[in-house]
């Protein structure tokens, strides 16, 4: 049997997934060649200091808090932004900073500008993002990431027929180290298919423990009904979305860390159900990134319904450095206009 990328996607301004074949015992041997280098095992990533962005040993300054929260809103007077919630724990990335991730897999070139160009390239453009929105929005700093795909969802049953894929934990060690290289956090992604986050989530607890790790899941390719993903929209609900919060809150208590951080996709009102009940803890910070494709237009109704209109705690935003391109696109969203956006967006992913 034989694990395969299958492109996956739906009929309208969403994220197509896309890939080369895989084995989760043999993936090195079928690994793209811009990205076969620096796979490498590296326990040590585990044992040794890990970068702080934050100052951890400060409590949070509720003003500042406040009034970053309330910037973040950018002017809305619907009441609805800023969204309520307690404030977090010391050491909080959000919303005093920007994270700017880039997004794939190391063993395709067609999943994410992570694993798209070789190492140097890609670090490079990332750096070059990051400073781009420093300009933009010179009061918030712009910290970096790699946000990797570590669990894919896929087109074939495989041997348990949960239709997804777990990638090597070398994998995401190189990843871990190539964000030190770079003092930039690392995310790791998981679309669950037919199997589930309690299922998924806990194989990474070792990961959690690093103070600038955190995680994203994807509804799109939870597939609560059993079919194959890509054949529809999958979804989440807020008790799955509550699993992952609690778990990694246990983590945080447990370990004395900083915030985590949970990404959660969103690009229709079904991916994410019943969002009024997504727990709010001083020990997660969650982001709803708008995870859709298009045209600008497209992008901003997008944001509008499932954004705006249904605020969580803070909003990220993602851009496709090609699909955003496609069926007469007017150009992709720069920096500059995103700021204008209500609430800003204090994620950004390019894919």
């Amino acid at each position: 049997m034989k694990w395969i990328f299958l492109p996956l996607a739906v009929s309208f301004g969403t994220a197509v997934c896309n890939g080369t074949d895989v084995n989760d015992k043999k993936a090195g041997s079928t690994a793209d060649s811009a990205t076969q280098q620096e796979i490498v095992v590296q326990d040590s990533i585990l044992k040794t200091d890990s970068i702080v962005v934050d100052d951890q040993a400060a409590p949070i300054d509720t003003s500042a808090y406040n009034k970053k929260m309330q910037w973040m809103a950018n002017g809305d007077s619907s009441g609805r932004w800023p969204a309520k919630g307690p404030y977090p724990l010391k050491g909080a990335l959000l919303p005093f900073n920007r994270i700017i991730a880039y997004y794939g897999n190391l063993y395709s070139t067609r999943m994410g500008i992570l694993g798209e160009l070789p190492k140097k390239q890609m670090l490079d453009k990332l750096r070059g993002e990051v400073s781009k929105w420093e300009k933009a929005d010179p009061e918030t700093p712009a910290i970096p990431a790699l946000h990797y795909i570590a669990v894919t969802a896929q087109g074939e049953p495989g041997s348990d027929g949960k239709y997804r894929l777990r990638m090597p934990f070398k994998q995401i060690d190189t990843v871990v180290s190539w964000a030190k290289e770079i003092k930039a956090l690392t995310f790791i992604d998981v679309q669950v298919g037919l199997s589930s986050l309690e299922e998924e989530l806990p194989r990474f607890e070792k990961y959690f423990k690093l103070p600038n790790f955190h995680l994203g899941i994807d509804p799109e390719f939870s597939m609560k009904g059993g079919q194959k993903p890509g054949s529809v929209i999958g979804s989440f609900n807020a008790d799955d979305i509550n699993y992952a919060i609690d778990l990694l809150a246990k983590i945080v208590r447990d370990n004395k860390l900083p915030p985590k951080i949970l990404v959660v996709h969103r690009f229709t009102s079904d991916m994410v159900a019943n969002y009024k009940a997504i727990k709010k803890v001083p020990e997660v910070q969650v982001v709803i990134d708008m995870d859709g494709w298009g045209g600008k237009e497209l992008k901003a109704g997008t944001w509008k319904r499932f954004i705006y209109e249904q605020p969580v705690q803070f909003a990220g935003f993602k851009i496709f450095y090609k699909n955003d391109l496609k069926n007469g696109s007017k150009g992709i969203y720069t920096p500059s206009e995103l700021v204008k956006f209500k609430p800003i967006p204090l994620y950004i992913q390019y894919q």
